[in-house]
């Protein structure tokens, strides 16, 4: 069944809506963000969520110090690097015993055997943007994912609607989905936006995904 990330999430009820919806997963940010939030934000969020929902802290060039101190405060599942972090720095995070997924924003054909190669448990392609790291709503070519997807868990983001995840997941076939900017409503999270995104997600991911 494919796996869904919900990113960006601000608040406990947003973090709520985003389990009610189905989502296996939401995302925190702890990067410059307008969606970036503060240890004690998190933290409630985190207390508020029902159990087996994975949460994802997101950092960009962390210092390892940081993202320990986060990880252990909120009790974080997992850390999204989300910056131009090393292969070595993301064996380092894995050493603090949480999974990690390395965020790589493509502009192009990827480097298959080095994304491969990488000791996390997943990459996450989002689309490059000059300026921001990730929550752009832009789209990237989904034939660039496809090689990456067919060795290695791949979670696919990058402008992913409610009416555009079905053939996505169809095209790529990826272990996951993440979405933020597409499940919002004036900068918000709207919760009818979050059950469709997670309804098509599901539809497809049934038979579409190899994992």
């Amino acid at each position: 069944m494919i796996r869904v990330k919900i990113c960006g999430v601000t608040d406990e009820a947003a973090g709520q809506a985003a389990a009610e919806a189905g989502a296996d997963a939401i995302g925190l940010v702890f990067a410059p963000s307008r969606r970036r939030v503060s240890r004690e934000q998190a933290r409630r969020i985190a207390a508020a969520l029902p159990p087996f929902v994975t949460k994802v802290g997101v950092f960009v060039n962390a210092p390892l110090a940081e993202v320990r101190a986060l990880a252990d405060a909120v009790r974080l599942d997992a850390v999204q690097l989300h910056g131009d972090e090393t292969a070595e720095e993301c064996a380092a995070v894995a050493a603090l015993g949480v999974t990690v997924i390395k965020a790589v924003r493509v502009a192009g054909p990827l480097d298959v055997s080095a994304l491969r190669a990488l000791p996390v448990a997943a990459v996450l392609l989002d689309t490059y943007h000059r300026d921001r790291r990730g929550g752009t709503g832009e789209p990237f070519d989904r034939r660039w994912a496809t090689p990456l997807a067919a060795v290695k868990p791949v979670i696919l983001s990058g402008g992913l609607t409610p009416e555009t995840v079905a053939a996505a997941i169809a095209a790529v076939r990826p272990f996951g989905v993440d979405v933020s900017s597409g499940v919002e409503t004036d900068g918000r999270k709207d919760p009818a936006k979050m059950r469709a995104f997670v309804a098509a997600a599901r539809a497809v991911g049934v038979g579409g995904a190899r994992r």
